[in-house]
């Protein structure tokens, strides 16, 4: 069992040697980490327009996480030091308490094409349907290469919605998010659609509400790792149930959970070279669905089991494959350290990352409050812009801490007493 005790406390080159010695990375990986192999410039120029640099965000590790049985360390890419720590704080105690489950409900993408000027709607969508079969097969045939991988068109739906006949594909795209794909087979058939119809199309394109990719990840908390006095830790979980009750009656803090929950997923979505815009715009659509925003996930405390429990479901339609994935080495990186993960593996992981701030969060927000340790934080900030090296900077944080009013001034002169 690796121990991950102080890794936190390390400067990087000595995080890489533990990275080494417990082999959590290989060969190729480390060299490509410490020599600091990024995207190389003439790829980013290919990926982009008007490409003049490249951007650099820190690359940090969340160890431990325990899902579906096993242990991953999640590479995280985020600005903000607070995610990383609130992530690894929460995956250490869920993973004392037997760790997350994550299922995949399924795993596919919708297209959709809305047809217009229409006598009947009705009799065009008994027609489209009768026809499912010779739709499907020209999709498939629009893109052979996914069918040969054990993917392809599935399912056509159609919905009469005002003014429009909206045709919904579903489409297997196997490790790829699938834009592409998914894209090509539906202008694939929309002549076939015009034709059966007598309507046009107004467009034809992949939809990000990725209902038919649906994960859940799910924990338990036991109350003794949410405080040794056991009075406080059931006031604890009784804040936290209310929390999440919050969250779903009031939008204004359902945003901000919501927020929460994505300070996680969007960092290991980034790391993994994916389309994070598009798992944001379907989960915030799913957030809505009953009509009214809430929030995405759910914590009950039972008071049998002793527990709190969490579970949160998203539409996840997460890439191994496709897309800048492969040509970014930080983002090989990644995968590296998580084992090279299929695209549902991957997806459960997220969605796991995500219940874990979430949790963090609420843990702080009723507890002891979010200031203390964004307040440290941000002194640490301070200090660094203040243009303190790394043995100044404990020092400063400390005196920043003590100072009435923090800013930037107040750090530069606390560094100059430093000298």
């Amino acid at each position: 069992m690796v121990s991950w005790t102080g890794f936190s406390k390390k400067i990087p080159a000595e995080r890489w040697d533990h990275l080494e010695k417990n082999q959590i990375i290989s060969k190729e990986g480390l060299q490509r980490l410490t020599q600091q192999n990024l995207l190389p410039l003439t790829t980013a120029n290919q990926m982009a327009e008007n490409v003049i640099g490249r951007l650099a965000l820190p690359l940090s590790l969340a160890p431990d996480f325990l899902v579906n049985g096993e242990v991953y360390h999640l590479p995280m890419v985020t600005e903000e030091p607070s995610v990383v720590a609130a992530a690894s704080y929460a995956a250490k105690l869920i993973k004392r308490s037997g760790g997350f489950t994550a299922a995949v409900h399924q795993r596919q993408m919708i297209g959709q094409i809305a047809l217009t000027g229409l006598v009947d709607h009705e009799k065009a969508r008994q027609t489209i349907l009768k026809q499912e079969d010779e739709l499907l097969a020209a999709a498939n045939a629009a893109h052979p290469s996914i069918v040969k991988r054990g993917g392809g068109a599935r399912e056509i739906k159609v919905e009469i919605n005002e003014k429009f006949l909206i045709v919904y594909l579903s489409i297997d795209t196997q490790e790829a998010m699938g834009a592409n794909i998914v894209n090509t087979m539906m202008e694939a058939i929309t002549p076939n659609l015009e034709q059966l119809t007598g309507g046009q199309s107004l467009m034809a394109i992949l939809s990000n509400y990725a209902t038919n990719s649906l994960v859940t990840a799910q924990c338990a908390v036991d109350l003794r790792y949410l405080s040794r006095n056991k009075k406080e830790a059931q006031i604890l979980a009784q804040k936290i149930e209310l929390a999440s009750e919050l969250a779903q009656v009031d939008p204004y803090r359902a945003s901000t959970h919501n927020k929460g929950i994505f300070n996680g997923i969007d960092a290991l979505v980034i790391a993994t070279g994916n389309d994070w815009r598009a798992i944001e715009a379907g989960a915030h659509a799913y957030a809505a669905a009953t009509g009214s925003y809430r929030g995405l996930s759910q914590w009950i405390f039972d008071r049998e089991a002793n527990q709190i429990i969490g579970s949160l479901t998203l539409p996840m339609p997460i890439a191994t494959k496709g897309g800048s994935i492969g040509l970014n080495p930080s983002v090989q990186l990644a995968f590296d350290l998580l084992e090279n993960p299929d695209a549902k593996t991957l997806a459960g992981l997220v969605v796991s990352l995500g219940l874990a701030q979430n949790f963090a969060a609420l843990k702080a927000l009723v507890g002891s409050g979010i200031q203390a340790g964004h307040m440290k934080l941000q002194a640490k900030s301070l200090a660094l812009l203040a243009g303190a090296t790394d043995q100044q900077v404990p020092q400063m944080v400390s005196q920043l801490l003590q100072e009435k009013h923090m800013n930037l001034e107040v750090a530069q002169k606390i560094l100059k007493n430093l000298d």
